[in-house]
């Protein structure tokens, strides 16, 4: 084997094993939030902002011993208006992400982030032109039925996975047409709201209305935590972007929403009746052809055929 496929292997696993760790950072997040039941999700997403900036400044550093040039970041209008729309719309995904698992609905945020494939794929055909294969097609079927037969049994839609799902394959759609890298754009999506938010937290502080601020110090260091917690896990998806196949990421992105399921059932005692038993093996079964489908590809990619010198 030549040394280029033998740095191309070891790439590809340095690659497999960071996208596993964010999902595993991702689908553990919920045990962070315990912590925090019943919180201003306002204030903590303000919170989130606002200490992001710092954070990944030291992210910049410790990776690449400087911070992005304001010059280039500026010198693409474009970049920098999609960057702003795409922070928006992760606003909204991560607001009910984070109301789900404060607030006892972890099964909600599971459900969120395994039809988020299927929104994604949606997406993918309408501004992509993409083309459904019939695995992809089926999915998609089978997911549209699993909400359907809990709407129909539960009288209305699953607003907040919808959202979670929705509103993230929107974010990931923002993000194929800016062209900063991904440290990059995430650090600029932090700066463009973070005046928002230093003004949101100063007029909480000033007329004592302030959940953080006004409590415990160890309420106050959760809140700031929630920009180290979630941008973790992004990093190293972002880091494993670029060494592994997006076929392999998008098999092991199930890995976050079955943590949650997992947790939400055996460790949070949620109530996991015969709609939701329903409506998850359809939409697993979706998921599940989409994977077998890839497989062979993905075998091909981790194993290519031995080459002769």
């Amino acid at each position: 084997m030549h040394s280029s496929d033998t740095s191309k292997i070891r790439s590809s696993i340095q690659g497999n094993s960071l996208a596993a760790f964010s999902f595993i950072l991702w689908g553990l997040m919920p045990l962070y939030y315990q912590y925090l039941p019943g919180a201003d999700i306002n204030e903590m997403l303000a919170f989130r902002i606002l200490f992001s900036v710092p954070f990944m400044a030291l992210v910049f550093l410790l990776l690449r011993r400087k911070i992005p040039s304001i010059q280039l970041v500026m010198s693409d209008k474009r970049s920098l208006a999609l960057c702003g729309l795409a922070t928006l719309i992760m606003c909204v995904s991560w607001y009910s992400f984070t109301w789900a698992i404060t607030h006892g609905q972890v099964l909600a945020a599971s459900l969120g982030f395994f039809i988020n494939p299927l929104f994604a794929i949606g997406l993918g055909v309408i501004f992509l032109k993409d083309k459904l294969t019939a695995a992809q097609k089926s999915a998609v079927i089978l997911g549209t039925a699993g909400i359907g037969y809990m709407v129909f049994s539960y009288g209305e839609l699953p607003w907040l996975a919808l959202s979670m799902g929705g509103f993230f394959a929107l974010y990931g759609l923002c993000k194929k047409f800016i062209r900063f890298d991904s440290l990059t754009s995430v650090t600029v999506e932090a700066l463009l709201l973070m005046p928002f938010a230093a003004f949101y937290i100063t007029w909480l502080w000033i007329t004592d209305q302030s959940v953080a601020l006004g409590g415990e110090l160890s309420e106050l260091l959760l809140y700031m935590g929630t920009a180290p917690v979630t941008l973790l896990p992004l990093i190293f998806f972002a880091l494993a972007i670029s060494r592994t196949s997006l076929s392999m990421i998008g098999l092991m992105q199930y890995i976050e929403p079955s943590m949650h399921f997992l947790l939400a059932v055996l460790l949070f005692n949620e109530h996991f009746d015969e709609v939701k038993a329903v409506s998850f093996a359809l939409i697993w079964t979706g998921l599940l052809l989409c994977s077998l489908e890839a497989l062979p590809a993905l075998k091909q990619r981790i194993f290519p055929q031995r080459r002769h010198s």
